[in-house]
C-alpha cells in the first residue's frame, strides 16, 4: 500500500520523531511503501496565500506553489499523522498543510449551490494518527471531548474520503514518559496499525 507518513514536530530528538520512526519501520516491516513528509524539515509554508484563497471558488484552485504536496496527497492509499498536540489543537504547521493541501478540486467539491461538499479523496484507504498530549486522558476526553480526534474525523476525513477507515492513537502525559509507557505504546502502534 502506498504511504505518506506526515510529521510535524519541529525537535528531531522529540517523542513524536521516535514515534515516527517505529511507526515507519514498521509499516514497511508490512509491505508498505512509505514517503515521509516532514512539514518542518521541509519548512512547509503554512500560510495560505491570497491568491490561493481568492481562487476557492474559482473554476480552478491556485495549486502552482502545491503541486508536488496535492499530487502526494492524491496518490496515498494510506496517510499517517504524526505531531503533538498543542492546546489541544494541531501545530500551525500541520493546520496550514490542511488548509493549503486539502484544497478544492483535489481534496473536496463544492456544490454547485454552495451546500454540502464531496470528496474527492477516494483513493484515500486508511488514515492513522499518532499524537503525543501533555494532559491527562480524561483532560482531553472528559473535559474537551477529544477536539483533535472530532476534527479530523468528522471535519476533514467525512467530506473528503469515502470509507476511509480512522484510527488514532494519543500519548498522554509525554513530559514525563517513563521507558515502559513508551515502549507499551509502540506495542500499541504495532497491533493497531
Amino acid at each position: 500500500m502506498n504511504c505518506l507518513v506526515v510529521l510535524a514536530h519541529p525537535l528531531e530528538n522529540s517523542l513524536c520523531r521516535y514515534f515516527a520512526d517505529e511507526t515507519i519501520e514498521h509499516l514497511k516491516s508490512k509491505g508498505y511503501e512509505v514517503t515521509v513528509k516532514d512539514l518542518y524539515q521541509e519548512a512547509f509554508d503554512p500560510v495560505l496565500t491570497r491568491s490561493e484563497r481568492q481562487s476557492y471558488y474559482e473554476n480552478r484552485f491556485d495549486a502552482s506553489s502545491l503541486n508536488t504536496e496535492i499530487t502526494q496527497l492524491r496518490a496515498v492509499e494510506s496517510l499517517v499523522l504524526i505531531f503533538p498536540t498543542w492546546w489541544f489543537g494541531f501545530p500551525a504547521i500541520l493546520k496550514g498543510w490542511f488548509d493549503r493541501v486539502w484544497a478544492p478540486g483535489y481534496a473536496y467539491n463544492h456544490a454547485s449551490d454552495l451546500g454540502a461538499i464531496t470528496p474527492c479523496l477516494d483513493n484515500l484507504k486508511e488514515v492513522n494518527v499518532v499524537t503525543t498530549l501533555g494532559s491527562p486522558w480524561w483532560v482531553d476526553v472528559l473535559v474537551l471531548w477529544k477536539p483533535v480526534h472530532r476534527v479530523l474525523k468528522i471535519a476533514l476525513l467525512g467530506p473528503c474520503t469515502k470509507r476511509c477507515r480512522f484510527r488514532m492513537l494519543s500519548f498522554y502525559k509525554s513530559e514525563n514518559a517513563s521507558q515502559t509507557r513508551v515502549a507499551k505504546f509502540v506495542d500499541k502502534i504495532r497491533s493497531s496499525f
